[in-house]
């Protein structure tokens, strides 16, 4: 049941481009500052307190839906929002898509375009210098891949029957963390009241990404070049020890770019470069997607998933 819910919810996923902008939920933004609001009461506590509790709030419609459904009409129901809470838990926006609109920006020459799908990827601010922002982007996508697919579909698949909650519990955790971000960076007095739940919304989003980073790094290893990846997961970046985001993003950068092996040629212009490392990292992206789809498959054929 696991297998058939993924598959139909990706392939919904590859296919329903015009639908996306569902998966952007910004009705639960209104959500998320009230419980933002309401944790200034509890100022006293641990700031990850409010942030878990906040969480759980957003998670427990979903999870007492699926536990009504588990084992009701042979399982068909749970089947189906199994696929629906599979679709709105990744994303909130294709990665694939995402590469595309910044290739097509690059082969256009529209600097404004090109900024503007750079930020999408990188979901910050980008580098002046093209080349510095060329490599900013190979790097966001190795690790948007982890964020907006991989780290769902293993808390998906983890779970078994209660897979729908373990994706829909991880991707509440990138939307808190999203909108704490956004009201941190806010100019004014409020922003300064919220940056420790920043810290704790990071923190937990961290936590549930930690073993899905380490295990898209190894993918991308596999995937791609498998030497020069090992060679820059064992050097390390000789950046200090961050939070566990921090040094999962830090992780996947690293090996992603390693594994995509890319060779620079003289007579190659910026754009061109900056198409051909961005399609690179989405086409290992999708190599990789296609072996934890044989993995999961081989592993729901000898009964080790549900």
């Amino acid at each position: 049941m696991t297998l058939i819910a993924l598959l139909i919810g990706l392939i919904i996923e590859r296919l329903a481009t015009q639908i996306f902008h569902w998966r952007r939920m910004r009705w639960l933004d209104r959500i998320i500052d009230k419980g933002f609001t309401l944790s200034a009461r509890f100022a006293n506590w641990p700031p990850v307190i409010p942030v878990i509790a906040l969480t759980i709030a957003l998670v427990l419609p979903v999870a007492g839906v699926t536990i009504a459904l588990v084992d009701r009409l042979f399982g068909f129901p749970h089947l189906i929002l199994a696929v629906v809470v599979l679709f709105f838990s990744l994303g909130p926006n294709d990665i694939g898509e995402d590469v595309n609109e910044y290739c097509s920006a690059l082969e256009d020459g529209d600097d404004a375009r090109v900024d503007q799908t750079a930020k999408a990827l990188v979901e910050d601010a980008v580098p002046d210098d093209p080349l510095e922002r060329i490599r900013c982007v190979e790097e966001a996508v190795c690790i948007q891949a982890n964020n907006r697919l991989f780290a769902v579909i293993f808390w998906f698949v983890l779970l078994g029957p209660l897979g729908p909650l373990g994706a829909w519990s991880y991707r509440v955790t990138d939307l808190v963390r999203r909108r704490a971000v956004f009201q941190a960076g806010r100019d004014d007095r409020e922003s300064t009241t919220i940056e420790p739940l920043r810290h704790a919304a990071e923190a937990l989003h961290g936590w549930l990404a930690w073993i899905p980073a380490r295990l898209t790094a190894v993918g991308y290893a596999v995937a791609g070049h498998f030497d020069a990846a090992l060679a820059a997961w064992r050097a390390g970046d000789g950046e200090p020890a961050g939070t566990a985001s921090e040094n999962s993003e830090r992780l996947l950068a690293r090996v992603g770019v390693a594994a995509l092996a890319l060779h620079e040629a003289d007579d190659e212009d910026l754009s061109a470069r900056g198409v051909r490392g961005a399609t690179a990292a989405k086409r290992l992206v999708f190599r990789l997607l296609l072996i934890w789809a044989v993995i999961i498959s081989a592993m729901t054929l000898y009964g080790w998933t549900v």
